[in-house]
């Protein structure tokens, strides 16, 4: 069992009040999911207004599945990040003996 493992930090510029920022997190973090069938959620910087921290995570059979996924997921946020831009990725891929 494979199980890969990511973190987007998106600066959302526009925003300027939490419940805008929410509202923006929520729709994409609810579109990734539906569309990858992965679980995705935001999971850090919860309090502040123009930053957010997303968290998805796949289990798969394969290292290089997994890899494939997450780096598709990764170009969705990044093409479907309204009025941001992505400050820091981070993947990692962890083998389950």
């Amino acid at each position: 069992m494979v199980i890969g493992v990511g973190y987007v930090t998106i600066h959302i510029y526009e925003s300027h009040s939490l419940k805008e920022k929410r509202r923006v997190v929520r729709s994409l973090v609810e579109r990734a999911r539906q569309r990858f069938n992965m679980s995705v959620a935001e999971v850090d910087n919860l309090d502040s207004w123009q930053v957010a921290g997303i968290g998805f995570c796949c289990v798969s059979n394969s290292a290089v599945h997994a890899d494939a996924m997450l780096a598709e997921v990764v170009r969705f946020i990044e093409a479907h990040a309204p009025f941001g831009s992505l400050a820091d990725v981070s993947t990692e891929i962890i083998h389950m003996d």
